[in-house]
């Protein structure tokens, strides 16, 4: 797969086998909704798989990107990934990347635990397993977000998100074949 856009665009990175990657139509159509610059923005991408929206975000100008992911095969590939992309955990004083092996669940927790916010987090679970809903109850539950963050679920159309939850408003929804993106905005 490639880097779709910004200062890594066009350069390849690794997909592992067996997962569901977002495909180049879903990752170029969120970052058009987001704006083509994260410039100075936090970014956290949740089940991360590949990393490829982490990356994405940091091609873009990100400020921090953190990756999670609890299957020890892709969380290697994620590391891969910014290895062959010579991306440093810490690229400068002003910029931070860094990857978590560990469940999405009890990585929200910690974050809220540790008091740490991001601006944008991309959420794509294994599909069929309705963790969508439940990534966004417990995003709800636990505060990550600054006002203003957008929450980005890529998930199976057959699961149904509210139009509202705690905090979260849908700001708008796209279909693409079986997924949906829905993105919702944090009061």
């Amino acid at each position: 797969m490639k880097i779709l856009g910004g200062k890594l665009k066009g350069r390849n990175f690794y997909m592992p086998h067996g997962i569901r990657p977002t495909s180049d139509i879903i990752r170029k159509s969120v970052f058009d909704i987001l704006g083509q610059e994260l410039e100075g923005l936090s970014f956290l991408d949740l089940f991360g798989g590949s990393g490829a929206m982490g990356l994405e975000a940091m091609s873009r100008g990100a400020k921090n990107v953190v990756f999670v992911e609890k299957d020890i095969k892709c969380f290697k590939v994620i590391e891969e990934n910014l290895t062959i992309l010579e991306i440093p955990y810490y690229e400068r004083k002003d910029r931070y990347f860094d990857t978590f092996k560990l469940d999405a669940f009890a990585a929200i927790k910690q974050f809220a635990k540790k008091e740490k916010q991001f601006d944008v987090i991309f959420v794509d679970p294994p599909y069929s397993r309705e963790l969508a809903k439940k990534a966004l109850k417990t995003l709800s539950a636990h505060d990550i977000v600054h006002p203003n963050s957008l929450v980005v679920f890529q998930h199976d159309k057959r699961e149904g998100l509210p139009d509202q939850q705690g905090r979260f408003s849908l700001l708008k929804t796209r279909k693409y074949g079986a997924s949906l993106v829905t993105i919702y905005r944090s009061s």
